[in-house]
């Protein structure tokens, strides 16, 4: 769901933090900082993502892999 939020929503875009760092102002996190990498990956914008945070395309990997892992072990479940 959280990788579906950061598909559609604005890069660059001021928006509602739950990160304790941001909240007291200061202005860069790392996982501040990979959530809009994400977010501009996903939009196309490949500079701008690799320079809000090196580890973003890593990130999406490890993310859509284990995505997929959960996914076919729920479907095999659902089999049995």
């Amino acid at each position: 769901m959280a990788l579906i939020l950061l598909a559609i929503s604005t890069p660059g875009a001021n928006h509602f933090s739950l990160c304790p760092l941001a909240n007291i102002g200061i202005t860069w996190c790392p996982g501040c900082g990979l959530g809009r990498a994400i977010t501009y990956a996903f939009h196309g914008d490949i500079k701008q993502a690799q320079a809000l945070h090196w580890f973003v395309f890593p990130a999406l990997a490890i993310l859509l892999f284990r995505i997929a892992q959960l996914s076919k072990q729920f479907i095999l479940s659902l089999k049995n």
